[in-house]
């Protein structure tokens, strides 16, 4: 019987191999750097020709390679990295495979110069397209050159699957980038058919981030440094108002290597939870530090992909971390006037300042108090609750965002004069109510103005959540129940939702025939609007659920927020203005609602000054 099983020759085992480690040119200058940087480099010199299809030169300063070492660099399987089980389960290296270079070798011209500082001759080795390697002794740079010539040359299905020159060279920009960005302490180069494109000399990481991506990127991002004795997580994440349509421009780096990992990426989202839109991604740089032996990085040959000990932990600490960064931001944008070339004034936003803890040096207040108390609260949960109630009563009973007083109306202008002076004796700013819609008040840098629906929808959505959390329902009983009757799409999605709803304040009762009763409902759901507020929350929960992936808590709790919430145009007494910003910069975000839609805005005293020629 004939023998059908066999060893493959060496060539074209390596050749398999080098699907996995180079599938495109992109991949041999990853290879090739990260052996530079762990050569210990200072200097790193990146020439491409034909955006690598030609050439590939990585050139270093590093301690170079004796040349028993330098011949086995080339083989399969061949290390310095890691010798030992034990090594691999606490890899500090970029390679400890041994395989790139066997697999680069076997899909191209290559030759390998190297000398060390300690050497007065390096060595010389060449594969040639016959496979044939050859040696020669010389004088060389002190470190590591490589040249990768005609990728792919015996291999043309591969070479055929490349994209055009423009395509690849993108990718390789894009790793050396990468590469250059977590190792600042590194001076590299990049030449592109003899021309220098980039020179990042040695430098900060905030210097290389300017070098990157634009001169003035810290603008536009927040730091980000949490550091414990388990795990360390530092860099920046972006402003929200300078929030991306892009998905390719998150950057994580685990123990400083690059790597790609839904976990971390999917925890800065649930941070940005309330600030983004559809469509919109947060830029992120950030570094991760943690114990080695915690971490799989030998996941697969590209080690792009990560796997960590406890998921769940590392989720849960990238998420509170760059929480805590973005609530230590003032994110209420300053708008100004400005001339354009073409003569118009046009409106801009300024982004806003890094804020100390518990600061409302500028935010307004509603009583004289000492302002650096953090969050204060003039009145109890249960005397907000019970204002916010009689909210709904009087806007339910008829008052009208038509109903606009006329700007000098004798009354008015008194109530204002009374304001005013009251002001000049106590630090207490008026508030006026625009239109229903925007409450205007003082604040130390000029005027502040909240969008009263919105700055309900926080302080709806934060309650909502928090009564998930305490799960100790509260409803108000109703006089005579609602009678409902649902589809039964709805009516299922009622009792899949009756915990929730219940935890909010809802008390329902399930009859026949797909029928629901009402018997209470929560504290600010207006009277007599029980059943339209209950359908408008099912209708916007399925719209939700259409338009994005979210947890029920979140999602319910931004339904029943955007529909409970007071509507444009509705009338709010003085007192009841006070108590909404006061709660509202007691939320942990007043700066957007829970749809990502801003709340408040600054107009400074300067742009004032500027439109009156006071300066």
């Amino acid at each position: 019987m004939a023998q059908k099983i066999k060893i493959l020759p060496e060539n074209l085992a390596n050749k398999i191999a080098a699907g996995e480690v180079v599938n495109r040119p992109e991949s041999v200058v990853k290879e090739l750097i990260e052996n530079s940087i762990d050569a210990g480099a200072k200097n790193i010199d990146v020439m491409i020709k034909s955006a690598g299809k030609v050439l590939i030169q990585v050139a270093d300063d590093g301690e170079g390679m004796f040349e028993e070492d330098a011949l086995l660099s080339i083989q399969r399987h061949a290390t310095s990295k890691i010798g030992s089980i034990e090594d691999l389960e606490e890899i500090g290296t970029f390679g400890f495979r041994g395989e790139a270079l066997a697999s680069i070798a076997s899909v191209s011209i290559l030759e390998l110069k190297t000398e060390r500082r300690d050497q007065e001759l390096g060595t010389l080795i060449r594969i040639d397209d016959n496979a044939v390697i050859t040696k020669e002794k010389g004088s060389f740079s002190k470190g590591t050159s490589i040249s990768v010539k005609n990728l792919f040359y015996n291999v043309p299905a591969r070479r055929n699957f490349l994209k055009t020159n423009q395509t690849e060279l993108k990718h390789i920009i894009e790793t050396f980038k990468k590469l250059s960005l977590s190792h600042p302490e590194i001076a590299f180069k990049f030449y592109n058919d003899d021309d220098i494109i980039f020179d990042f000399p040695v430098s900060s990481l905030k210097d290389r981030m300017k070098l990157i991506f634009a001169d003035n990127i810290l603008d536009a991002v927040i730091d980000v440094k949490e550091i414990t004795d388990y795990i360390s997580l530092t860099g920046f994440v972006t402003k929200p108002a300078y929030l991306r349509r892009s998905k390719g421009e998150q950057y994580f780096f685990l123990n400083r290597r690059y790597v790609q990992s839904k976990i971390v990426n999917h925890a800065v989202f649930r941070a940005f939870e309330n600030v983004l839109e559809k469509g919109d991604y947060p830029f992120f740089v950030l570094f991760m530090e943690i114990d080695r032996k915690k971490v799989d990085v030998n996941v697969h040959p590209s080690k792009l992909e990560v796997k960590f000990d406890d998921e769940s932990e590392i989720h849960s600490f990238v998420q509170a971390v760059i929480k805590k960064t973005i609530g230590s931001f003032d994110l209420v944008p300053n708008v100004s006037l400005s001339g354009s070339d073409s003569g118009r004034e046009s409106l801009h936003f300024q982004s806003g300042s890094r804020i100390q803890r518990d600061d409302f040096s500028d935010r307004p207040f509603s009583s004289q108090r000492d302002a650096s108390l953090s969050r204060p609260a003039i009145l109890s949960e249960d005397e907000v609750d019970r204002l916010f109630d009689g909210l709904s009563r009087e806007l339910d009973s008829g008052s009208s965002g038509s109903d606009v007083t006329a700007p000098f109306d004798e009354k008015q202008t008194t109530e204002v004069y009374h304001e005013a002076s009251a002001l000049q004796n106590t630090e207490t700013p008026f508030l006026v109510l625009l239109h229903n819609k925007y409450i205007l008040t003082q604040i130390k840098s000029g005027l502040m103005i909240i969008d009263s629906h919105v700055a309900h929808e926080r302080i709806l959505y934060e309650k909502a959540m928090q009564s998930f959390e305490a799960n100790i329902p509260f409803a108000q009983h109703l006089l005579f129940p609602q009678k409902v009757n649902l589809d039964p799409a709805d009516f299922q999605l009622v009792k899949e939702l009756e915990p929730y709803l219940t935890n909010l304040g809802f008390e329902l009762k399930f009859q026949p025939k797909n029928t629901l009763l009402i018997v209470g409902i929560p504290s600010d759901v207006k009277v007599e609007h029980e059943v339209d507020t209950l359908l408008d929350i099912l209708h916007e929960f399925r719209k939700n659920e259409q338009i994005s992936q979210l947890e029920v808590r979140d999602n319910l709790a931004k339904s029943y927020s955007c529909k409970a919430a007071i509507k444009a145009g509705d009338k709010l007494t003085e007192n009841e203005m006070r108590i909404l910003v006061d709660k509202l910069f007691a939320t942990s975000m007043p700066y957007v609602c829970p749809h990502g839609r801003p709340i408040v805005i600054k107009i400074p005293l300067e742009e004032f000054d500027k439109r009156f020629g006071r300066t």
